[in-house]
């Protein structure tokens, strides 16, 4: 399953799918983009191959000029992604789907931003410690149940808990 329609949230086991589309995306994003994205990663929950995740990949770009993002949005409109703004507090987002059915969300990230950091930062600590992973998934379970037709809800509940893990992500990247 990929994909799902604006503010639902609906939880699916991991499919090895996903990681094929982010793969192609950030080929696709390549092109778009061109010099402007200094790098592209696949992060989010679809990233971490031993959780339940929404069925919307998340994909990071580390912009190497930030303002292009916003300027040249026009050009980029052709290749299939929507602008949605400043949605999420210093970054940029772009979607693809079609009309309130959602397929990705494109996160773009200011040049050596603490968002782009902890975007890997998160993803690599969930991927190497199944036990922070597993109480991470444990409540986006609770909250989908509770919250599925808030997605706002939804994202708050889990603020707290991807703080402490980011800070524990941010000790534990200083052992490897």
């Amino acid at each position: 399953m990929l994909g799902l329609k604006r503010g639902i949230v609906v939880l699916c086991p991991h499919e090895k799918e996903w990681e094929t589309v982010a793969a192609q995306t950030i080929c696709f994003l390549k092109e778009a983009f061109g010099p402007n994205a200094e790098d592209i990663r696949h992060v989010g929950s679809t990233s971490i191959r031993t959780i339940c995740a929404k069925p919307i990949i998340d994909i990071a770009v580390h912009a190497r000029d930030f303002d292009w993002f916003i300027h040249e949005k026009d050009s980029i409109l052709p290749y299939g992604l929507q602008f949605r703004g400043e949605d999420i507090e210093r970054e940029i987002l772009y979607v693809i789907g079609e009309g309130d059915f959602i397929t990705h969300h494109i996160h773009i990230c200011r040049p050596g931003s603490d968002e782009w950091k902890n975007y890997l930062r998160f993803t690599g600590y969930l991927n190497a410690v199944p036990e922070a992973a597993g109480e991470y998934e444990t409540l986006k379970k609770q909250l989908a149940e509770k919250y599925a037709f808030d997605r706002p809800s939804y994202t708050m509940g889990k603020e707290k808990l991807i703080k402490r893990l980011l800070a524990e992500a941010a000790q534990w990247e200083k052992t490897i």
